[in-house]
């Protein structure tokens, strides 16, 4: 008969695979706009980004975008999440009023939607994000969506570029912290 000296080899030995660590948590980026562009990390430490359009239709009362805007958030934290924050571009001036109009919109509906699943959600200026992607805190769209290219990513547009630059700062700086 074999000696049983397996188990006894074993004992105080430390495993060769490390221990799991934390599941990396689902963060969203958000580009606000009309064609908002945005960027996911989710649990699988995966990125995906693109683009989603909340123009109103010919018939559309003046809240569709608004609750399409909150519909889709609802079904992308379904499908990828449960999205544990969000961040979006702090936009403090706009080059027309209707711009203005739907970013405030679409803020309020982003806001009101963390609030009622407790997601914390924060923004970030527009000259941090820039800054930290680019080098230079007043880069140009064309300079966004290169530092996006740079990194791997092919953003269909600037809102994209944005949204990836956005998930990036939170990641890099750890919200800021670092």
């Amino acid at each position: 008969m074999a000696d049983t000296t397996l188990a006894e080899a074993n004992l105080g030995a430390t495993p060769e695979t490390p221990m799991p660590t934390e599941p990396a948590r689902a963060i969203l980026a958000l580009d606000l706009g009309t064609t908002t562009g945005w960027a996911l990390r989710g649990h699988d430490g995966l990125i995906t980004s693109g683009t989603a359009s909340f123009k109103p239709g010919r018939f559309d009362g003046g809240g569709m975008r608004y609750l399409r805007f909150t519909n889709w958030l609802t079904e992308l934290d379904r499908l990828s999440g449960p999205i544990a924050t969000i961040w979006f571009e702090e936009v403090r001036r706009h080059a027309g009023t209707d711009a203005s109009h739907v970013y405030g919109g679409l803020m309020a509906s982003l806001t009101s939607w963390g609030e009622l699943r407790g997601v914390p959600y924060e923004g970030v200026p527009v000259g941090t994000i820039k800054r930290h992607v680019t080098g230079k805190g007043n880069a140009n769209k064309q300079a966004m969506i290169d530092a996006a290219r740079a990194r791997g990513f092919s953003p269909a547009d600037d809102n994209e570029a944005d949204a990836i630059a956005i998930l990036f700062w939170a990641i890099e700086t750890q919200g800021g912290v670092a």
